[in-house]
């Protein structure tokens, strides 16, 4: 039985100017270690989920794009606040990875997994199931998205 994601699923920065909505489940959920987002949520890791770019829309406010500038991601943060809010990877057109602790409703949120475990804190664990040095393979994102629909479905088991 598919999991219920309870949608659409509002969120915001946290001053609140920008506003958002998403209409899809997520592809995949994941904490990426890297010390760009250690240093970007000031934290030991970010929470990502990625969702289709169709089932993400800002509903008020105007992001402005910061943080480290180039041809691989695009930054988005509130310009009030300047609270990180979401992503566009390049590498990977049409998708969205929004950071999922801006969701209003964030108790049923887990990685499915971890990139950049080389640059992991020590005490920062996640119980994600999926476990990569760095990102993982290209070849491998096919089966990820497959196992975390899977992950989903069996209510998170294994």
């Amino acid at each position: 039985m598919a999991r219920d994601w309870k949608l659409p699923r509002k969120g915001s920065c946290r001053c609140g100017a920008l506003a958002f909505e998403v209409t899809t489940a997520p592809m995949i959920t994941a904490a990426c270690h890297c010390r760009g987002c250690q240093k970007m949520a000031s934290s030991a890791y970010s929470l990502t989920m990625m969702v289709p770019e169709d089932g993400f829309a800002v509903t008020s406010g105007e992001p402005v794009l910061g943080g480290m500038k180039g041809e691989e991601v695009q930054h988005f943060f509130c310009p009030s606040c300047l609270t990180w809010v979401f992503s566009k990877p390049q590498r990977i057109a049409g998708f969205v990875n929004l950071r999922a602790t801006m969701l209003d409703d964030t108790g049923d949120i887990a990685p499915f997994i971890e990139t950049w475990t080389d640059e992991r804190l020590p005490f920062a664990e996640t119980g994600a199931p999926k476990s990569f040095p760095q990102f993982p393979p290209p070849d491998e994102f096919g089966p990820l998205l497959q196992a975390f629909a899977a992950w989903e479905d069996g209510s998170r088991r294994g």
